[in-house]
């Protein structure tokens, strides 16, 4: 009886086996250097030129519906380097998706980045982001709607970002992302996860310095600008989609997605702000951003988000129903 089972399943055996290893094989290749990802680069853009080819022109699709009406401003925190090791992948991807795009930096290049005049090191982290944030105040408050801060190993998926925004008013003071709860009472916005501030925000977070009624009290950047969106009246909002499944992400898709074995939670789930998930159900559909995402890494995300798909298959989430 045993040797009969094995006879029928070898050839499942071997087609899993065959499978498994075209699949490593592929995954090799792309996990190389920085460098041959560009060639990658060039490739996708190739397959976006031919996709345009064969898209109607004047076809309104929901993802061009929101980008006509939620303009975004991002702003990317990074340094002089890691310009050619992380930045230059960032605008080689997701970064181009944005209205307006800035790479903050303590100093000015040709990259281009803008010179905030702030020493690097993790010390000066919410330097930085006040610097960059008044930088973003007086010259772009009337250009976008939205204003998103990252991190230069950061992925975002902008589309999914303005289907989020497209729920709020930026009139209103509100700030999204991935919340955390320990030191601030309201909870607060990681910063690898990348966090937004309405217009509404921005406006009182400049004038909260202003004011003196926030200053920079502590090193750590997310949690010091939370603690100034609470004494200024920002709120910070439930950024998980209808399912209860976050959108902004601390850490690559496989520290998410994948079940661990029972253990001590990570900082990360320790810190959240809503109960802790584990596995496929803890990321949305509609997920807006990962951190800690390595150079190569970022071109297989723009791969697999903007181009893989299964042939035949009808997605059947709707994120609009209510029920």
């Amino acid at each position: 009886m045993l040797r009969m089972r094995l006879a029928h399943l070898k050839p499942q055996f071997f087609a899993g086996l065959l499978f498994g290893f075209l699949a490593f094989h592929f995954f090799l290749e792309l996990n190389r250097s920085a460098e041959e990802s560009v060639t990658f680069l060039t490739y996708i853009r190739a397959i976006e030129g031919q996709q345009h080819n064969h898209t109607v022109a004047d076809e309104q699709t929901p993802a061009k519906t929101t980008a006509q009406s939620i303009r975004i401003l991002c702003w990317i925190m990074t340094g002089p380097k890691y310009l050619e090791s992380r930045t230059k992948h960032i605008k080689g991807t997701w970064a181009k998706r944005c209205d307006i795009v800035l790479y903050m930096s303590s100093e000015e290049t040709d990259f281009p980045t803008v010179g905030l005049n702030v020493s690097e090191g993790r010390e000066n982290l919410y330097w930085k982001t006040i610097r960059a944030f008044q930088y973003v105040y007086e010259h772009h408050m009337d250009d976008a709607d939205w204003f998103v801060k990252a991190d230069d190993d950061t992925y975002m998926i902008v589309e999914n970002l303005r289907y989020a925004l497209s729920k709020y008013d930026t009139e209103t003071p509100v700030y999204l992302g991935r919340r955390f709860y320990p030191f601030v009472k309201n909870g607060y916005m990681a910063g690898g996860a990348g966090y937004v501030l309405s217009k509404e925000a921005l406006r009182r977070f400049i004038n909260g310095f202003s004011s003196g009624s926030c200053t920079h009290f502590s090193e750590i950047e997310d949690m010091a600008l939370g603690q100034c969106m609470q004494t200024m009246g920002v709120e910070p909002t439930d950024s998980r989609d209808i399912k209860g499944r976050q959108r902004f992400h601390a850490y690559p898709p496989e520290n998410h997605v994948v079940r661990q074995p029972p253990r001590p939670l990570p900082w990360y789930l320790v810190y959240e702000f809503y109960p802790a998930v584990e596995g496929p159900r803890s990321c949305s559909d509609l997920s807006v951003s990962f951190h800690y995402i390595h150079p190569d890494m970022l071109y297989v995300l723009d791969y697999l988000t903007y181009h893989l798909r299964p042939y035949g298959y009808k997605y059947r989430f709707n994120p609009d129903e209510t029920t």
